[in-house]
């Protein structure tokens, strides 16, 4: 716990989630515990209340039923007698024979319950104990818990009437010990506490080690990402934890995340080294003419239109430069709406076909289409336009000896394929996979030539995976290059307008 709490408290404000979420488990258990200690204490009580109430007035209705038998006034002679269900004339009644105690007087004589009768004139003629005590009668009464001799009894008092002759004979009043009720309350509350603080601590303890063992991925991914932020250029990743739950996938998520958060990083530092080093050169060629003209070259006019014109062209060249950059970022942020705007693909590629064949009339470009076309492709007319011209310029700006160009159009269930295919110098193995890199050009020394700025065939690529597309490129030196391009069709068929 110590080490939870030193490890990151430069950082935390306040107790750790495991102490959190150990506390809230105790409290939910400590209120689920005593909720149901109070419902069992209760119901304990009220049903032992309960039943010490039915065997008192049990006892009384067994007493109040045997004597109103009696037609006349009760006495202790006659109270005994049919008590103990013995009638005089049977047997003569002595001193013996008063304490000979009957089954029934055994069950009336339980520790706890004391009966008492009294004739009509409130006299007491009968006792189940060996003590005597006031008629309190108020009219019948039922099971009332008053204090009787200093002890808290039930008290219960009932007239006697004679079914025979319909007169009061006398009165029953019974009491009953509840020494032994509350001798057990107490210990029932007692041990229901003990129960109470024992679960206390036992959950306290439970769920500070589950706490922590649940927690275990998130405290290493707080470790990880302290360790991350203490040194960006670290490459320590998130332990996989094999849990298959959301702890699992979260681990999963943020190594994926640190990964291209890395990749990205990488690439903005190369992206922002490429930049500086792209646009040095323009800007110092600039500076270079405009100081020539500066010191002496006012006055020569051929010095003059060769430094303006270098200065225009390389000012020319950081424009295109600039736009180029301006449409890779705005090729990985397509507009949704332009995802509704599907193409005639063959449509678009027959005329970017027809513009380079003008544009570039020693070329040969063969158009061969394999497949009967009935859908439109799901990208936006410009940006497939775009995607053609990126790679068929490309094609043709590194065919140097063979000057053949050919695009093949073929289809699947699912997508629109076309393949542009030169016959130029191919690309080393090892360049194959940067090609897509930013500012990255297989041959940097002919960069003057082909006018290139290396940004093309990653904006190409951006547009195609933007509309759930693929690109291809496999390569051999000296006999050429092919791009395939794939990508989806759309619902929408060519005899539909478009939106």
């Amino acid at each position: 716990m110590k080490k939870l709490f030193n490890k990151s408290s430069k950082y935390m404000k306040g107790p750790s989630l495991t102490v959190k979420w150990a506390f809230a488990s105790s409290l939910f258990i400590f209120v689920v515990f005593t909720i149901f200690a109070v419902i069992t204490y209760k119901s304990s009580v009220n049903l032992i209340v309960r039943k010490e109430r039915t065997i008192m007035e049990r006892a009384v209705d067994d007493v109040s039923n045997r004597l109103i038998t009696s037609d006349e006034n009760l006495t202790t002679l006659t109270t005994i007698s049919i008590l103990q269900q013995v009638m005089p004339e049977e047997e003569e009644l002595n001193e013996s024979s008063l304490f000979h105690v009957s089954t029934f007087v055994s069950e009336i004589s339980q520790p706890s319950l004391s009966i008492f009768v009294f004739n009509a004139e409130q006299e007491p003629i009968f006792s189940t104990r060996n003590r005597t005590i006031d008629l309190v009668y108020e009219g019948d009464q039922a099971a009332n818990i008053v204090d009787v001799d200093g002890e808290m009894s039930f008290l219960m008092i009932r007239e006697i009437v004679s079914e025979k002759t319909g007169k009061l004979i006398g009165y029953v009043q019974a009491t009953y010990r509840l020494n032994d009720f509350y001798d057990i309350r107490e210990r029932l509350l007692i041990t229901l506490l003990i129960l109470e603080f024992i679960s206390l601590i036992l959950s306290s303890i439970l769920g500070y080690f589950l706490a922590r063992y649940f927690l275990k991925p998130i405290s290493t991914l707080r470790d990880t990402m302290l360790t991350i932020r203490n040194n960006p250029r670290s490459e320590l990743q998130m332990k996989n934890f094999h849990t298959g739950d959301e702890l699992e996938e979260l681990s999963e998520i943020f190594n994926d995340m640190m990964g291209r958060i890395r990749t990205y990083s990488a690439r903005q530092e190369q992206f922002v080294s490429d930049v500086s080093h792209e646009l040095r050169t323009p800007v110092a060629i600039v500076e270079g003419h405009l100081s020539m003209l500066n010191r002496w070259g006012k006055k020569n006019p051929e010095v003059l239109d060769e430094g303006l014109e270098a200065s225009l062209y390389e000012i020319q060249r950081m424009k295109s430069l600039i736009q180029e950059m301006l449409d890779l970022t705005r090729a990985g942020n397509i507009d949704p709406n332009l995802l509704k705007k599907p193409v005639d693909a063959m449509q678009v590629i027959e005329q970017v076909v027809n513009n380079f064949r003008l544009l570039q009339p020693n070329f040969t470009i063969n158009l061969h289409v394999k497949a009967e076309i009935d859908k439109k492709v799901q990208i936006y007319r410009n940006h497939l336009e775009q995607v053609v011209i990126i790679i068929l310029d490309n094609a043709i700006k590194y065919s140097t000896n063979n000057y053949v160009v050919d695009i093949t159009v073929e289809t699947n269930q699912e997508q629109f394929i076309f393949t542009i295919q030169d016959y130029g110098e191919g690309i080393k193995e090892e360049d194959l996979e940067q090609i897509f890199n930013r500012f990255y050009r297989v041959d940097k020394s002919r960069v003057r030539i082909t006018g290139g700025n290396g940004l093309g065939l990653p904006i190409a690529k951006r547009l195609i995976e933007a509309y759930k597309g693929t690109v291809e490129v496999s390569s051999q030196l000296e006999k050429g290059t092919s791009f395939t391009v794939s990508l989806p069709f759309s619902q929408t068929t060519l005899t539909e307008n478009e939106e």
